[in-house]
């Protein structure tokens, strides 16, 4: 597979990865055809192998959100601006700290726009802790599963399958 088709890969996982985050675009099944596309491209063993994990992380990550309560978004003060912050900050965080750095990294970008919004520590706490509860879980369950994937994908290309 050329350098532009990874690239190209690499640019649909990115949308599916800002499709978690905005309401009504399939995030999750993004980031799965990239994989899809690469594999049946690539079609080496670690490919096909990746394409099951993934198809497993993401199936697994769907019945887990679809457990969790409904997302209830009206009235909470959820914006854009919190969702971009929050997923990049869960983006910066599953690098830098691999995996688990998804976690604070997505709550630290909520509290920051929320400390900016509100201007204190106590008011941005209780307001982070609202949005976790409204919608929060949901999203950051079904980003880690899509950042695992991308992660993985993006070890596994490095490794050169």
């Amino acid at each position: 597979m050329g350098v532009w088709q990874l690239l190209m890969v690499g640019g649909v996982m990115l949308l599916g990865l800002l499709g978690v985050i905005v309401p009504g675009v399939p995030g999750p099944w993004l980031v799965w055809a990239a994989v899809l596309w690469w594999a049946l491209h690539v079609q080496t063993g670690l490919a096909w192998l990746l394409l099951v994990g993934a198809t497993a992380v993401l199936l697994l990550d769907q019945v887990v959100v679809w457990l969790l309560p409904a997302r209830r978004l009206r009235g909470v003060g959820i914006t854009r601006r919190m969702g971009a912050y929050a997923g990049l900050g869960a983006v910066v965080g599953f690098f830098l700290v691999p995996v688990v750095g998804a976690v604070p990294g997505f709550i630290g970008g909520i509290y920051g726009t929320e400390r900016i919004r509100l201007g204190g520590h106590g008011p941005a706490k209780a307001a982070t802790r609202t949005v976790m509860r409204a919608a929060g879980t949901s999203v950051l369950v079904e980003l880690m599963g899509c950042l695992l994937v991308v992660g993985a994908w993006a070890g596994a290309v490095v490794a050169g399958a």
